[in-house]
């Protein structure tokens, strides 16, 4: 695995994972609500974190890897719990006006934004742990 495709994910994640600092409207709908409020920590952390893996690497690539891990773990609990074990009537009203591939009343599905975080969030971090077990490997 390269580093090119490593650091390529991670960007890709950072460039969509910061549409949650702005947000993105339409007329009626919305991809992400601008939630600097509630999600900047974690935009910060993984700033922080990647910049450790590009300028200080063999450190960095630990710390990014675990961030993703527990970023992952958070994402997953506070979104796709409430998909398989049902609920979550807070959450379908939150997220009511935002653009979905699949609109339920009885249960709460992750809107698209959601659902490509995820996917960006496990692509990520496969490749960083592919990279480092690379880098491990020649050493």
């Amino acid at each position: 695995m390269r580093r090119f495709y490593c650091l390529g994910a991670n960007l890709l994640l950072l460039a969509w994972f910061f549409l949650i600092m702005t947000g993105l409207y339409f007329e009626n709908s919305y991809l992400v609500t601008r939630s600097w409020k509630e999600d900047g920590i974690f935009f910060v952390l993984f700033v922080l974190a990647l910049a450790l893996f590009i300028w200080k690497e063999h450190i960095g690539k630990y710390v990014l890897m675990i961030w993703l891990t527990l970023w992952l773990i958070t994402q997953l609990i506070f979104h796709e719990w409430y998909t398989v074990t049902g609920g979550g009537a807070g959450k379908i009203r939150y997220f009511e006006g935002s653009v979905k591939l699949i609109d339920s009343e009885m249960r709460y599905i992750p809107d698209l934004y959601h659902i490509v975080l995820h996917l960006l969030i496990f692509i990520s971090l496969l490749l960083t742990v592919l990279y480092t077990k690379r880098k491990q490997a020649y050493k």
